[in-house]
Protein backbone atom coordinates (compact mmCIF):
# COMPACT_ATOMS: atom_id res chain seq x y z
CA UNK A 1 0.00 0.00 0.00
CA UNK A 2 2.82 2.36 0.82
CA UNK A 3 4.27 1.61 -2.59
CA UNK A 4 1.01 2.63 -4.33
CA UNK A 5 0.86 5.89 -2.43
CA UNK A 6 4.39 6.75 -3.50
CA UNK A 7 3.70 5.75 -7.09
CA UNK A 8 0.52 7.80 -7.13
CA UNK A 9 2.39 10.87 -5.90
CA UNK A 10 5.10 10.50 -8.47
CA UNK A 11 2.94 10.01 -11.55
CA UNK A 12 2.85 12.82 -14.03
CA UNK A 13 -0.33 14.73 -14.52
CA UNK A 14 -1.79 14.83 -17.99
CA UNK A 15 -2.33 18.56 -17.57
CA UNK A 16 0.05 20.73 -19.52
CA UNK A 17 2.31 22.94 -17.39
CA UNK A 18 0.78 26.13 -18.71
CA UNK A 19 -2.73 24.92 -17.82
CA UNK A 20 -1.61 23.94 -14.32
CA UNK A 21 0.02 27.32 -13.85
CA UNK A 22 -3.10 29.07 -15.02
CA UNK A 23 -5.22 27.24 -12.43
CA UNK A 24 -2.93 28.06 -9.54
CA UNK A 25 -3.23 31.48 -7.92
CA UNK A 26 -0.53 33.75 -9.23
CA UNK A 27 1.41 35.91 -6.81
CA UNK A 28 0.42 39.55 -7.03
CA UNK A 29 3.01 41.91 -8.35
CA UNK A 30 4.42 43.98 -5.56
CA UNK A 31 5.89 47.35 -6.36
CA UNK A 32 9.10 47.86 -4.52
CA UNK A 33 11.05 51.03 -4.21
CA UNK A 34 14.64 51.16 -3.29
CA UNK A 35 15.45 53.88 -0.86
CA UNK A 36 18.96 55.16 -1.06
CA UNK A 37 20.54 56.10 2.22
CA UNK A 38 20.84 59.85 2.42
CA UNK A 39 23.56 61.63 4.29
CA UNK A 40 22.14 63.35 7.32
CA UNK A 41 23.82 66.56 6.28
CA UNK A 42 22.13 66.71 2.89
CA UNK A 43 20.28 69.85 3.88
CA UNK A 44 16.91 68.73 2.52
CA UNK A 45 13.76 69.60 4.39
CA UNK A 46 12.70 65.96 4.38
CA UNK A 47 15.93 64.77 5.98
CA UNK A 48 15.69 67.48 8.64
CA UNK A 49 12.08 66.47 9.32
CA UNK A 50 13.08 62.80 9.68
CA UNK A 51 15.71 63.83 12.23
CA UNK A 52 13.26 66.05 14.11
CA UNK A 53 15.25 69.18 13.33
CA UNK A 54 14.69 72.42 11.48
CA UNK A 55 16.26 72.52 8.01
CA UNK A 56 19.67 74.14 7.95
CA UNK A 57 20.10 77.27 5.92
CA UNK A 58 22.59 77.32 3.10
CA UNK A 59 24.09 80.04 0.96
CA UNK A 60 20.88 80.46 -1.09
CA UNK A 61 17.83 82.16 0.44
CA UNK A 62 14.25 80.95 0.12
CA UNK A 63 11.84 82.78 -2.14
CA UNK A 64 8.15 83.21 -1.36
CA UNK A 65 4.95 83.17 -3.40
CA UNK A 66 1.54 84.75 -3.16
CA UNK A 67 -1.48 82.62 -2.25
CA UNK A 68 -2.40 80.08 -4.94
CA UNK A 69 0.32 81.43 -7.28
CA UNK A 70 3.48 80.10 -8.83
CA UNK A 71 4.56 83.17 -10.78
CA UNK A 72 7.68 84.91 -9.51
CA UNK A 73 7.26 88.15 -7.63
CA UNK A 74 9.74 91.00 -8.19
CA UNK A 75 11.50 90.28 -4.89
CA UNK A 76 11.86 86.59 -5.85
CA UNK A 77 13.40 87.54 -9.21
CA UNK A 78 15.98 89.70 -7.42
CA UNK A 79 16.88 86.83 -5.09
CA UNK A 80 17.14 84.41 -8.02
CA UNK A 81 19.49 86.79 -9.85
CA UNK A 82 21.73 86.67 -6.81
CA UNK A 83 21.46 82.86 -6.75
CA UNK A 84 22.42 82.68 -10.43
CA UNK A 85 25.55 84.76 -9.73
CA UNK A 86 26.51 82.50 -6.85
CA UNK A 87 25.92 79.35 -8.91
CA UNK A 88 28.00 80.71 -11.81
CA UNK A 89 30.87 81.40 -9.40
CA UNK A 90 30.48 77.93 -7.83
CA UNK A 91 30.66 75.80 -10.94
CA UNK A 92 30.74 72.46 -9.09
CA UNK A 93 27.67 73.21 -6.98
CA UNK A 94 24.31 71.72 -7.82
CA UNK A 95 21.01 72.81 -6.36
CA UNK A 96 17.74 71.10 -5.56
CA UNK A 97 14.74 73.39 -5.49
CA UNK A 98 12.05 72.32 -3.05
CA UNK A 99 8.53 73.59 -3.77
CA UNK A 100 6.39 74.13 -0.65
CA UNK A 101 2.84 75.36 -0.02
CA UNK A 102 0.69 76.46 2.89
CA UNK A 103 -1.86 74.12 4.46
CA UNK A 104 -4.87 75.34 2.51
CA UNK A 105 -6.05 73.15 -0.36
CA UNK A 106 -5.90 69.41 -0.92
CA UNK A 107 -2.71 67.43 -0.69
CA UNK A 108 -2.79 66.65 -4.41
CA UNK A 109 -3.38 70.28 -5.38
CA UNK A 110 -0.53 71.48 -3.19
CA UNK A 111 1.87 68.86 -4.53
CA UNK A 112 1.14 70.10 -8.05
CA UNK A 113 1.45 73.75 -7.00
CA UNK A 114 4.76 73.08 -5.22
CA UNK A 115 6.08 71.38 -8.37
CA UNK A 116 5.09 74.39 -10.48
CA UNK A 117 6.77 76.77 -8.05
CA UNK A 118 10.02 74.80 -8.11
CA UNK A 119 9.94 74.50 -11.91
CA UNK A 120 9.30 78.23 -12.33
CA UNK A 121 12.38 79.06 -10.24
CA UNK A 122 14.45 76.53 -12.19
CA UNK A 123 13.31 77.93 -15.52
CA UNK A 124 14.22 81.45 -14.41
CA UNK A 125 17.69 80.37 -13.24
CA UNK A 126 18.23 78.71 -16.62
CA UNK A 127 17.29 81.96 -18.41
CA UNK A 128 19.94 83.65 -16.26
CA UNK A 129 22.62 81.28 -17.57
CA UNK A 130 22.68 78.43 -15.03
CA UNK A 131 22.83 75.02 -16.68
CA UNK A 132 19.59 73.07 -16.29
CA UNK A 133 21.62 69.93 -15.61
CA UNK A 134 22.79 71.45 -12.32
CA UNK A 135 19.26 71.99 -11.01
CA UNK A 136 16.74 69.42 -9.81
CA UNK A 137 13.29 70.06 -8.42
CA UNK A 138 11.10 68.31 -5.87
CA UNK A 139 7.74 69.14 -4.37
CA UNK A 140 6.63 68.65 -0.81
CA UNK A 141 3.31 70.45 -1.16
CA UNK A 142 1.98 71.27 2.30
CA UNK A 143 3.68 68.35 4.02
CA UNK A 144 6.74 70.10 5.50
CA UNK A 145 5.69 73.49 6.84
CA UNK A 146 8.15 75.76 8.63
CA UNK A 147 5.29 77.33 10.59
CA UNK A 148 2.12 75.68 11.91
CA UNK A 149 0.07 78.69 13.07
CA UNK A 150 -3.11 79.40 11.16
CA UNK A 151 -2.26 83.00 10.32
CA UNK A 152 -1.49 84.78 7.08
CA UNK A 153 2.06 85.51 8.28
CA UNK A 154 2.66 81.81 8.87
CA UNK A 155 1.05 80.73 5.60
CA UNK A 156 3.29 83.22 3.76
CA UNK A 157 6.39 81.58 5.24
CA UNK A 158 5.21 78.17 4.06
CA UNK A 159 4.56 79.31 0.45
CA UNK A 160 8.16 79.06 -0.62
CA UNK A 161 10.88 77.54 -2.71
CA UNK A 162 13.84 76.34 -0.71
CA UNK A 163 17.26 75.89 -2.32
CA UNK A 164 19.41 73.00 -1.13
CA UNK A 165 22.99 73.18 -2.38
CA UNK A 166 24.69 69.89 -3.22
CA UNK A 167 28.42 69.43 -3.89
CA UNK A 168 29.28 72.64 -2.12
CA UNK A 169 32.65 73.91 -3.34
CA UNK A 170 35.40 73.84 -0.75
CA UNK A 171 37.29 76.90 -1.90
Amino acid sequence: MLFLALVACSTKSSTKPSEAAARQPQPKAVATRQIKPVASNSGSSLDAHREGKAPTSGPLKDINFDFDQYNLRADARDVLKSHAGWLKNSASAQVEIEGHCDERGTGEYNLALGAKRAQTAKDYLVTLGVSASRITTITYGKELPVCRDQTEDCWQKNRRDRFVVKNVPTT
